[in-house]
């Protein structure tokens, strides 16, 4: 075992948890970041899991023995985003140091590094057809660029403050943005044309989620709500409440019956994408939760906390009641 997998191991039999409240196994936990964990992602196949963190690093972890397999130091300032190619071929990551860096998932060599945004870089989103990566950021602006090339494409302009958080349609047909502005903005994909403004949160917006069908949105929000929105229409299905904090981060599990939300209270809630109903409660992180990503069997809900905890947790979910 090499060093990187050593120390997974160790970290693992150090820091299993006490089984925390809302499931019936206790969650793993993975160690090393130093600072708070912003994004997690899981690769196409489940068997990898990339985390980035304020301490400026991507790590790449396996997840069946969640040992630490690679640890990515070319950014110079906090990472506020990774993802994962639909491929599984490429990760791109969004920074505070106002680049997009595209990388070799496999061996975790840098690819190319898209310059343009004027700050920080909030969030990143491939297209499903892997040709588009969609970035976002404090100057307001949503970019399109040419994943095989690396030239911009297109700017789309329309938010009136920081665009947070992004995500494609699974069709490929639109993109949505979410803002400080309090609203979601939903553009052609193709054409960059505005199609629709969705509005009715009160407070900045944190997250955007498409249900795996399209049909739906999922947001959250500063104003402490997860609401559910009509794609089709643009109309609120749902307002979810029981929060008592700003919500980071929102996410549909792959069959799309449940939307988990994850909050500054130190909770995650996983709640019908049907009926609205709250169906779980999980606590156990001791900071706020700052980003949650499903595993593509659904059986796994990793989840990043903030510091000075800063670790990442895989929650069982498929032992929750359906």
């Amino acid at each position: 075992m090499n060093h990187a997998g050593l120390l997974g191991a160790l970290t693992l039999a150090v820091l299993a948890p006490a089984q925390p409240r809302g499931v019936d196994a206790a969650p793993r936990v993975l160690q090393g970041h130093r600072g708070s964990v912003l994004g997690v992602s899981f690769s196409p196949d489940g068997k990898a899991l990339a985390s980035c963190s304020r301490d400026r690093t991507i790590k790449l972890w396996g997840v069946a023995a969640g040992e630490l397999r690679r640890t990515l130091t070319e950014h110079t300032a906090d990472v506020y985003d990774v993802t994962y190619s639909p491929k599984g071929d490429l990760l791109a990551s969004a920074s505070a140091d106002r680049t997009v860096r595209l990388w070799d998932a496999r061996t975790g060599k840098p690819v190319r590094v898209l310059k343009g945004h004027t700050d920080i870089v909030g969030s990143v989103a491939f297209s499903p057809d892997q040709a588009t990566l969609a970035s976002c950021g404090v100057d307001r602006t949503v970019r399109l660029w040419d994943v095989r090339t690396g030239k911009l494409r297109r700017r789309l302009e329309g938010h009136t403050k920081r665009v947070k958080s992004l995500a494609y349609s699974p069709d490929g047909g639109t993109l949505a943005s979410a803002s400080s502005d309090e609203t979601v903005r939903l553009w052609d994909a193709r054409t960059g044309r505005l199609v629709r403004v969705l509005r009715g949160h009160t407070g900045d917006l944190e997250c955007v989620a498409f249900s795996p069908d399209g049909r739906q949105l999922a947001t959250s929000s500063h104003d402490t709500t997860v609401r559910l929105w009509d794609a089709g229409t643009g109309k609120v299905r749902h307002v979810l409440e029981g929060h008592r904090a700003e919500v980071d981060s929102v996410t549909f599990s792959p069959d799309g019956r449940t939307v988990a939300s994850g909050c500054k209270d130190l909770s995650i809630k996983l709640w019908d994408a049907q009926s609205g109903a709250l169906r779980q409660t999980l606590t156990g992180p001791k900071n706020r939760l700052e980003s949650l990503a499903y595993s593509p069997d659904g059986k796994t809900l990793a989840s990043g906390s903030g510091g000075p905890e800063s670790l990442v947790w895989l929650w069982p979910v498929a032992t929750l009641p359906k």
